[in-house]
């Protein structure tokens, strides 16, 4: 895992992005938290007991698998990190796993969450009932409709769903719903499910998701003797990206590249793809790009991705952005489509629709390049293979 940035830790900004901006009942409790995860960090026993659970429970390390025939399909040498064969079914179980033993390490009583496409929901129902703590899932209506499989396996997990039907009824508000009983219930333990949000979470999200990219780079140098030529990764709020993006921010011959969810294309009110169409704002507690109409109040996002379908990105990838370090690409629902249906038939592999919008911007830019590139699979597709996802 990739230790934070001790200046970051301390004032909580990535570059001029990021900070803590709530009311005073949060920012205490967030200040709070902020101490102990510090604390958490750099304390053996709570590092060996996270540990454990991700070999153990999760089943860590998660392989990097060349992926032949797409490669050849392509005219690139491409490599999956496989998130998706995670316990859950995603890289949402990594984050939620560390934030639920820091829960435990304050003496939490309650959990509650946000989740879009329900892979966080799902993680955070199962590490509740791992430690045996009641949890509320806040979900968007429109959502728990599009990801029905999730939602039941949330209640049988022992959460109970609190639908909103807040706004569109998708990711952006079911954190509003979920920040409004954090504000009244300031006792309660808010397990936020990405990169996002008010200081110390995008810190926290970083640390705890920083193990793909630790073990993308040992796997990589294992299988091809070098690092990548570049990398991919699907973004939303941005906590899976970061995860692989951590182990290679510093090798500046490694290439970077995030996908957003495009929805209809690069038009307002249909598209997702923030840090191509936003401009900075203060959203949800924290200061970084946001989807914005001419007033700069935030407008709803569209993506046939749940888990993308959402205006803000964590601050750190607004920095990122900023500094060149990262390209990020609108990637539209058609292309994520097809992306879908083509690593299913070439590999034998259903990835979840957030997933496919990254194999799908490798796919157009590796065309015939003949590089080497790592792909992070985040989730798998169950969850999506009912959907009539043409016709949404």
């Amino acid at each position: 895992m990739k230790s934070i940035n001790p200046e970051t830790l301390k004032s909580g900004y990535f570059g001029r992005f990021g900070g803590r901006f709530v009311p005073e009942v949060l920012d205490v409790k967030l200040a709070e938290l902020a101490a102990e995860f510090e604390k958490a960090m750099t304390d053996p026993e709570f590092i060996k007991e996270y540990k454990y659970y991700l070999k153990y429970y999760v089943g860590r390390p998660s392989p990097l698998y060349y992926a032949e025939r797409l490669s050849k399909a392509v005219g690139s040498k491409i490599y999956l990190k496989r998130e998706d064969l995670n316990h859950t079914g995603a890289h949402k179980i990594n984050n939620c796993l560390g934030q639920i033993l820091l829960a435990k390490r304050m003496g939490a009583k309650e959990i509650i969450a946000e989740t879009g496409a329900g892979q966080h929901g799902v993680a955070t129902a199962t590490v509740a009932a791992l430690v045996g703590l009641p949890c509320k899932i806040f979900m968007g209506s429109r959502d728990v409709e599009r990801q029905k499989l999730n939602v039941q396996r949330m209640s049988l997990l022992g959460a109970e769903i609190v639908k909103t039907d807040l706004g569109t009824a998708s990711l952006k508000d079911a954190v509003d719903a979920a920040l409004g009983y954090y504000i009244e219930n300031p006792t309660a333990f808010y397990l936020l499910g990405s990169a996002v949000g008010p200081h110390p979470y995008p810190s926290i999200i970083h640390f705890f998701q920083s193990v793909i990219g630790t073990e993308a780079r040992q796997q990589i140098m294992e299988q091809e003797g070098k690092l990548p030529d570049s990398i991919f990764a699907c973004i939303g709020g941005g906590s899976n990206a970061i995860g692989l993006f951590s182990g290679f921010l510093e090798d500046k011959d490694v290439e970077i590249f995030a996908a957003e969810g495009g929805g209809d294309g690069l038009s307002l009110g249909r598209t997702a793809s923030t840090l191509v169409m936003g401009r900075p704002a203060v959203f949800q507690g924290t200061f970084s790009y946001c989807l914005l109409d001419e007033n700069d109040q935030p407008i709803p996002a569209y993506s046939i991705a749940s888990g993308l379908d959402y205006p803000g990105v964590g601050p750190e990838h607004a920095n990122l952005k900023e500094t060149g370090r990262v390209s990020y690409h609108c990637i539209t629902d058609d292309e994520a489509i097809h992306a879908f249906k083509e690593l299913s038939r070439l590999e034998g592999i259903i990835p979840a629709i957030e997933s496919a919008h990254a194999v799908a911007l490798a796919m157009k830019l590796l065309k015939d390049k003949n590089v080497v590139s790592i792909v992070n699979l985040s989730g798998r597709g169950d969850k999506d293979v009912e959907r009539e996802m043409e016709n949404e």
